[in-house]
């Protein structure tokens, strides 16, 4: 046989990306094609997110924007869904297979930074996007739309479901609006994430529950009198010491974190107010619950020892992610075919000066797709709410490249490249590779089988318990 001569074949049949083009069957095309249609307004919306960079139940106009586009584009907009005022869901068409892709669109306190790859605030002391979410609710919506474009020509059925899901960064409003129920007529749901290379995602990440310490005491003269008064910054210390001693004697995977909110008011005074703000964390729910518990006990000790009282919050918790390896394959299928993001020189050289101020190899961008992970037992790494709606329908989620490899997340770095051309690209990347899987899911009924009976038996007899009390706490409620 003489190979040589079934070269220019090959290289004529494969794309850039190094499948066969092939491959890409004709509704694929068209959800790309849509994608690519939409590509400069999804841009824009990603941008005005940016720059507005609203922070936890503060999106009012993030939320807007995309609800608004979602409406004129002819899906059903539903605002304030789990009276959550920027909450939304948006869906189209009927019957089953019923499939949800979520949005979010929260910023971080703290992290402004211009569209540049060194350090400098675009509003000193502002918010940022340093988790990429002004991408990450727009590529789903995205990809909604394309999915709602064959609908409407007759080629796909079903009905589809994209919900604006907010302050995934703090208070995670995703466990409120799993326990109103948006996601009971779910078959399965689609996510992905912001990140440093492209994967299709299939680990987990860490279970968490967050609460409020609060001690009370009596004021007193700090020098004239001081043995009349009772301190709660006493407690606090006291409290935050036996947490760092305790660290030595927790599991290895398990994390806690503190911020101390009031400490104190003045120097001359003994404060009768503390406060602080706890989280424990645990790759799995059922090892962090005792460390929880444990923890609030050591309260009840600071408090008796600086002879104050005391009260504790809980803020909410979340599960760990419920990995699906059936829908991870999927997905990985379609990252197969899309290949690796192209970037410019001049984009190179800019992942390269981020990685040069963050201290980084000098490396540049890394978006090639490589073969579905191993499954980590105890995998490092956050927290994310989707966790939540991974223990009530199964989840498939999508890692994309809009940063430099190594970007320190949660930083200025992140927000740089998310208001600028790399993290467009990642974002278009993104709601393509999640039109087409779900594209998959619309057509093949025996996926969503696959997918929801790997769910199942992952899930197991677990009962799935929101780790909420009481509504969200939304500020002027």
């Amino acid at each position: 046989m003489n190979v040589n001569k079934f070269i220019p074949l090959l290289l004529i049949s494969f794309g850039i990306s190094g499948v066969y083009s092939q491959k890409i069957s004709k509704n694929k095309k068209e959800i790309i094609s849509s994608v690519e249609t939409h590509k400069e307004q999804l841009i824009k919306i990603s941008d005005s997110i940016w720059a507005l960079a609203e922070t936890a139940f503060d999106e009012s106009e993030s939320s807007r924007i995309l609800a608004d586009y979602a409406e004129k584009n002819g899906l059903h907009v539903t605002r304030g869904v789990a009276d959550i005022p920027t909450a939304f869901t948006a869906t189209y068409g009927s019957g089953k297979p019923v499939i949800s892709i979520l949005g979010e669109f929260d910023a971080l306190p703290g992290i402004s930074q211009k569209a540049s790859p060194v350090k400098e605030p675009l509003d000193a002391g502002a918010a940022g996007h340093g988790c990429g979410h002004n991408m990450f609710g727009t590529a789903s919506l995205g990809a909604a739309i394309a999915i709602k474009e064959l609908m409407e020509a007759g080629k796909i059925k079903g009905t589809l479901k994209f919900l604006g899901t907010p302050a995934e960064e703090k208070y995670f409003a995703k466990v409120w609006m799993v326990k109103a129920g948006l996601w009971e007529d779910v078959d399965v749901n689609i996510s992905w994430h912001p990140n440093a290379g492209i994967e299709a995602d299939v680990q987990s990440g860490l279970s968490l529950i967050d609460f409020i310490v609060e001690f009370y005491g009596q004021t007193a003269h700090a020098s004239a009198d001081p043995w009349n008064g009772r301190s709660a910054s006493d407690a606090l210390e006291l409290y935050t010491t036996g947490i760092n001693y305790y660290r030595e004697h927790i599991l290895p995977t398990s994390r806690i974190h503190y911020h101390i909110q009031d400490g104190g008011q003045v120097v001359n005074v003994v404060p009768d107010y503390a406060k602080l703000w706890v989280r424990v964390r645990d790759p799995k729910r059922s090892k962090m619950l005792p460390t929880y518990e444990r923890v609030k006990e050591m309260a009840e000790g600071a408090a008796i020892m600086a002879n104050v009282d005391y009260k504790i919050s809980l803020v909410s918790g979340i599960y760990e992610t419920l990995v699906n390896r059936s829908g991870g394959e999927i997905m990985q299928r379609n990252l197969e075919l899309l290949g690796p993001i192209s970037y410019t020189p001049e984009e190179d050289a800019f992942g390269k000066a981020i990685q040069k101020a963050t201290g980084k190899p000098e490396v540049g961008m890394d978006s090639n797709v490589y073969p579905l992970k191993e499954t980590e037992k105890n995998p490092g790494g956050g927290s994310t709410d989707v966790g939540d709606v991974s223990w009530n329908v199964p989840n498939i989620n999508l890692r994309v490249t809009v940063a430099p490899k190594d970007t320190p997340w949660h930083s200025w770095a992140v927000v740089a490249c998310g208001g600028m051309s790399i993290g467009h690209k990642g974002m278009v990347y993104a709601s393509k590779a999640m039109g087409m899987t779900m594209l998959d899911l619309f057509e093949n009924p025996k996926l969503v089988t696959k997918v929801k009976e790997e769910f199942k038996e992952r899930k197991g007899d677990e009962v799935y318990e929101p780790m909420i009390d009481g509504p969200p706490p939304i500020t002027g409620k």
